[in-house]
């Protein structure tokens, strides 16, 4: 379909792409968006997050069950999806923290990784590209790994002198970090659920949480999503090993959600197409130009 829309989400493991951008891209894929998902890793070393799956058989099988749930979510969200083979690096726990497990995504050369992705990009051809900043969103070494690699590919794959095995050149127009979390949409949750007679299960992040203006002016993207909030949240529950159904995603009540926070956030890290932020569509500058086609 040469005017279809495309738009890929690099991320680090299964459950990131539920967790992260869900939303906007449950509202993409009904506007008629082939949406593409990679995810660098298998998850191997995540932990099991929801006691009610904390069990031998579920640590002994942590491999298979991610990759099923990772499918169940690709189905709720209607997307393609593709691993890029790599081994998770874990999260190093301890003071100093270990060294990273050898062989895994973290430790590996940038130049080398990307080129797995600049693979999928050429074969993809997205018009958009979204990852995480260069904290990834959370220190965790995948994330700002997947950080690492996907802004390389950006920058590789349109280049013909770049991994010329990896397929024929496409330059992705945009480049968007994800800020799915931060404090002022923390803080209007917590405000919305008091003033609705709840108890706000985040006072004491809030009170340790001191204001970024930094961080917040580094939004320059909202998307409009409420309306997709449930799907986003179908999606979460796939990902069983991770998400506790009765655990914090799911505090403040999704009515609540829509109409303090409407919209999923991002920030315009890179454009080839001319930009005029705020805006509130990752295709601002390309939907309806002669960039939308190939």
């Amino acid at each position: 379909m040469p005017d279809r829309l495309r738009l890929m989400h690099v991320h680090a493991h299964p459950d990131d792409e539920s967790s992260k951008g869900a939303a906007s891209t449950a509202k993409y894929v009904a506007e008629g968006v082939d949406v593409h998902v990679a995810t660098c890793t298998g998850g191997e070393r995540g932990s099991v997050l929801n006691p009610k799956m904390d069990r031998p058989e579920v640590w002994d099988n942590i491999t298979e069950i991610r990759r099923a749930e990772m499918e169940a979510a690709r189905d709720i969200l209607q997307i393609r999806q593709d691993w890029l083979g790599f081994v998770d690096s874990g999260w190093p726990d301890g003071d100093p923290k270990p060294p990273l497990p050898e062989g895994c995504f973290a430790a590996m050369p940038v130049a080398e990784a990307a080129e797995a992705l600049v693979r999928v990009i050429r074969q993809f051809r997205p018009h958009v590209l979204t990852t995480y900043d260069e904290n990834g969103g959370y220190p965790h070494p995948d994330h700002i790994q997947c950080h690492n690699i996907s802004v390389a590919a950006f920058e590789a794959a349109g280049d013909p002198d770049r991994y010329p095995d990896a397929g024929a050149p496409w330059q992705p127009l945009k480049l968007y970090y994800h800020h799915a979390f931060h404090r002022e949409r923390t803080q209007a949750m917590s405000d919305a659920m008091i003033a609705a007679g709840l108890d706000s299960p985040y006072l004491e992040r809030l009170e340790q949480w001191k204001p970024d203006p930094e961080h917040a002016a580094r939004i320059t993207t909202k998307v409009p999503c409420a309306d997709y909030f449930d799907v986003r949240d179908r999606a979460l529950r796939a990902h069983a090993t991770q998400i506790d159904p009765d655990g914090p995603w799911f505090h403040c009540p999704i009515e609540i959600q829509r109409e303090c926070w409407p919209t999923e956030d991002y920030e315009l890290a890179r454009s080839l197409v001319p930009a005029d932020v705020p805006e509130d569509d990752l295709f601002a500058g390309i939907r309806g130009t002669s960039w939308a086609t190939p």
